[in-house]
């Protein structure tokens, strides 16, 4: 069967339109993410663990951490928004999670004897597991205006400091 090119344009014309008139895939932002550390003994310094960087814990010193995320941006409008992670990393696995916060100030749940959080009391929204040293991957959610927590779950990571928040304004 053959179609014509205006049979085509008129089907076309109407799946843009039955779909909103927009990509139905397409993302309204795009957040750039960077899984660092400073190598193999990144948890580690002066033969000491570097712990208690978990977000909210007291006495950490994110100065003094070995391991981290960083986004091109802090602030973000409310819609479809697109993680693009890359795991800057030469010789660590690392991963990116997002889970939804009330305030900065409250701890997520924690499983102490596992050394991670507990992603399903959290409440997570997605994420893009575990990623060999650069290596790179891609998350696609949709987010209302709130506080969002990014966060390595990789056993010692989080308390090491592998966490950041976004902030999805109004």
């Amino acid at each position: 069967m053959r179609v014509s090119r205006r049979t085509a344009f008129t089907l076309a014309a109407a799946l843009f339109t039955a779909f909103g008139g927009t990509t139905a895939f397409a993302a309204d932002s795009t957040v750039h993410v960077s899984l660092w550390d400073k190598g193999p003994d990144s948890a580690m310094m002066n033969g000491k663990m570097m712990l208690g960087m978990g977000k909210a814990m007291s006495g950490g010193d994110m100065a003094m951490a070995m391991m981290g995320i960083k986004i091109d941006t802090a602030t973000i409008a409310p819609g479809r928004i697109t993680f693009e992670v890359v795991n800057d990393s030469k010789d660590i696995i690392h991963e990116m999670i997002v889970s939804p916060i009330k305030s900065t100030d409250v701890d997520l749940p924690y499983l102490a004897d596992e050394n991670r959080v507990d992603e399903e009391t959290a409440g997570h929204l997605g994420e893009v597991a575990e990623l060999d040293p650069g290596k790179s991957g891609a998350l696609t959610v949709d987010l209302t205006p709130g506080l969002y927590l990014l966060y390595c779950n990789i056993p010692n990571h989080f308390v090491g400091g592998m966490w950041t928040v976004l902030t999805v304004t109004e």
